[in-house]
């Protein structure tokens, strides 16, 4: 089975991102991509909350007509995930992906991911903003259970995208950011862009020989790799090195017990999502 790029789409207003930065990866990485939409057929009400004091006949005659407008809307919604994959597959084309696939499903976004996860090779989805509508919301609110479910890269992308000229990884020696590393350093998608390793932490030996091997790591492969070590609160630390550095792409292990992934537990999982304005790759 070939590992792809594939790229959730829900209608929200970062479905043209998801679309674009899909189309990027895919390129670079010389991997097929493919536009998924999960159609989540909400239960009808149940039974008994419609009883009331109506009567018997009455109730049975507004059950019918219950179930007649879900199955209505049902086709509607499958109707209109079918013109997204649609547009989503032309937009791609557009960028230079030569023959994109599409695919529909029922049921549950998560669920379906982690079914599809061994046709993987990396997951591109949309962040959750506040004015995005009741899709979007419905994507964002499952990001967590997507990152803790699966063990793919995963690209979260905001409603903004261009292709990437300075990734920084928020580097903490562990297992996991090391992978990124070399993830980095192996990977045809950071191909010409440079690479900026920061540990937010003390100036310590221990955190010195970890950054020299990231960025040595980093150097052998051909990379422009720069480094740091700066202390301070992490998820502020990072923003101002990305200000001042133009970093347009962030790497970081997505959980574990460093201070920098717990970042991505509960609500200050939340808060940073929402905050970035860049994409971020997300590894297990």
């Amino acid at each position: 089975m070939t590992e792809q790029v594939m790229a959730a789409i829900d209608g929200s207003r970062f479905s043209e991102t998801v679309c674009d930065c899909a189309a990027w990866a895919s390129l670079a990485l010389d991997a097929p991509l493919t536009f998924l939409h999960v159609v989540d057929n909400h239960p009808q009400v149940a039974e008994a909350d419609l009883s009331g004091n109506i009567g018997l006949g009455s109730r049975e005659h507004l059950l019918e007509e219950l179930a007649s407008l879900d199955e209505k809307r049902a086709r509607i919604a499958q109707e209109q995930g079918r013109l997204m994959l649609e547009a989503a597959k032309a937009q791609a084309i557009e960028d230079g992906v030569s023959d994109p696939m599409i695919r529909q499903r029922n049921g549950e976004l998560v669920e379906t991911l982690t079914e599809l996860e061994p046709e993987m090779r990396l997951l591109v989805i949309g962040k959750r903003g506040e004015s995005a509508h009741k899709a979007s919301e419905h994507l964002g609110s499952n990001l967590e259970r997507v990152v803790r479910s699966l063990h793919r890269p995963i690209l979260m992308v905001p409603d903004q995208f261009t292709r990437p000229s300075a990734v920084m990884i928020a580097f903490d020696g562990s297992k996991t950011t090391r992978k990124g590393v070399e993830m980095i350093a192996a990977s045809p998608l950071f191909e010409g862009i440079a690479c900026h390793v920061v540990i937010v932490g003390a100036e310590t030996a221990d955190n010195r020989s970890q950054l020299e091997w990231a960025l040595n790591t980093l150097r052998n492969a051909n990379i422009e790799a720069f480094g740091e070590i700066r202390a301070g609160e992490v998820e502020k630390t990072l923003h101002t090195y990305q200000q001042e550095h133009a970093i347009d792409l962030l790497v970081m292990g997505a959980y574990g017990h460093s201070r920098i992934r717990r970042l991505l537990v509960g609500s200050t999982t939340t808060s940073m999502l929402r905050r970035t304005t860049i994409p971020v790759l997300l590894l297990r």
